[in-house]
């Protein structure tokens, strides 16, 4: 989501996707947050009124899950299992990121975990 804000490439593609609705976002609360937090202390300083822009956007453009089952899968960063937790309540078909940890583990029951550039070659290929 940060890269594709603040710069061109697979993951703004996949931005444009999900803004002409022809994907979904899963997300939840705490994901939301990170989100928030990460514009408001990146290196690149939106103003307050893009971030409370980009906020809104991806509440009100994303299906929002409250995950029931916590899961501990990634030992090297606990606080990316959020991303897993709210995929599994969202029935989602892909994790799509550039972050390490959640790219070590593939696949966690039927979500796949996979970078934009993989999403897009599977996507655009459907």
């Amino acid at each position: 989501m940060i890269s594709g804000i603040f710069w061109k490439g697979d993951p703004y593609r996949i931005l444009l996707l999900w803004k002409e609705n022809r994907i979904q976002l899963i997300n939840s609360i705490e994901i939301i947050a990170e989100i928030s937090r990460t514009l408001s202390d990146f290196k690149i300083q939106l103003s307050e009124e893009l971030k409370k822009g980009w906020i809104t956007l991806i509440k009100n453009n994303s299906i929002i899950v409250e995950p029931k089952e916590k899961i501990a899968i990634i030992k090297d960063d606990p606080t990316d299992n959020k991303f897993i937790e709210a995929a599994i309540e969202g029935k989602a078909d892909f994790i799509i990121t550039n972050d390490k940890h959640l790219l070590k583990i593939k696949q966690f029951r039927n979500v796949k975990i996979i970078t934009p550039k993989e999403f897009l070659n599977t996507y655009l290929t459907l």
